[in-house]
């Protein structure tokens, strides 16, 4: 689809609920609510391939298409523009929605920092970010390190991957590992074809983290959204992500912000059902529709939030059942 610069495309996936077509095989059919899909907005140092199970996942919870696309400078799409900004990414999320008739966004990570600088602008029906990588205050400035762009600069994708590693700490104990330790990761996971890509992409990512820095904000900058949103965020992702989410939650009442215990800064795009299901609840407007007590600014996420919930809620017709699990430590 062409982007409303004029200057460029986004590559876009979408997919169907399937229903048993003649013979048992799966068909792919149009959703009830055509209008009322979602989109994916993916992260940074990846494209939106890892995203897909998660969107497969989400499509048959709510029964609606669900879309995915490739933020520029990766795969299909455009590169990105030498003006680039967060005001980039908000008119292409725009684009999107308009394009595909969506309504409503999950999105992760830098993608969950698009969504939220849409909010301010675009309609959204209903929104899911998970670890949105939101500057408040300078909070993140520390995170950004002067050598990662001049490694890149320099053709140094090694280095500058130990440095993006070190500084965000998303990836777990690995990230407190000695630079040289991570060069030699980097060095090792290149030979995989998703190492490769990550390192193609790294360029990519000094501009987007331009991009969050340029755009720090105070937390009654954000005052203004009135989506419903839930924001969440790994019980073992690094602290930061939660402590952004519980500020804004706190202060925005149109925001609900929850801890998933157990849950890594990868978790979309990892195996399990947890976080398609949370997100497939909220937007049929289950739990987090309204702030709560226990839903802002809390430190985990209650029993019923975490697994399941009871009631019209607690099951998702023909697919995966709700359950109740007992609160996890927060982070």
């Amino acid at each position: 689809m062409k982007t409303d610069d004029g200057e460029g495309h986004l590559e876009l996936h979408t997919f169907r609920p399937e229903a048993p077509g003649p013979g048992g095989s799966a068909a792919a059919v149009a959703a009830p609510g055509a209008g009322s899909g979602v989109v994916v907005v993916h992260g940074t140092l990846v494209t939106d391939a890892l995203y897909r199970p998660f969107a497969r996942k989400l499509s048959r919870l709510l029964g609606r298409p669900v879309h995915c696309y490739n933020r520029r400078g990766r795969a299909g799409s455009s590169p990105q523009p030498a003006d680039y900004s967060a005001a980039t990414e908000v008119a292409d999320l725009a684009a999107v929605l308009r394009e595909t008739g969506a309504s409503d966004v999950v999105a992760h990570s830098y993608g969950g920092f698009v969504a939220l600088q849409a909010a301010r602008s675009v309609p959204i029906r209903r929104m899911v970010t998970y670890d949105a990588a939101v500057s408040l205050s300078g909070n993140l400035n520390r995170r950004w390190r002067p050598e990662l762009e001049r490694s890149v600069a320099a053709g140094k994708l090694d280095e500058a991957w130990a440095h993006l590693v070190q500084g965000l700490e998303t990836a777990g104990p690995v990230s407190r590992l000695p630079l040289g330790a991570l060069r030699m990761l980097s060095i090792l996971s290149a030979r995989t074809s998703l190492g490769a890509e990550m390192r193609e992409l790294l360029p990519t990512a000094v501009a987007e983290m331009r991009a969050v820095l340029d755009a720090d904000a105070e937390v009654a900058d954000f005052t203004s959204i009135t989506t419903p949103t839930l924001m969440l965020s790994g019980g073992w992702s690094p602290a930061y992500f939660a402590e952004t989410g519980r500020q804004l939650a706190a202060a925005v009442p149109a925001l609900t912000f929850a801890v998933v215990p157990g849950q890594l800064h990868e978790g979309p795009i990892r195996p399990g059902n947890r976080l398609a299901l949370r997100a497939a609840r909220f937007l049929l407007g289950g739990p987090g529709a309204a702030p709560t007590a226990t839903g802002r600014g809390m430190g985990s996420i209650p029993g019923t939030m975490a697994g399941g919930m009871p009631g019209i809620y607690g099951r998702i017709p023909g697919r995966i059942p709700g359950r109740t699990r007992r609160p996890g430590p927060g982070r």
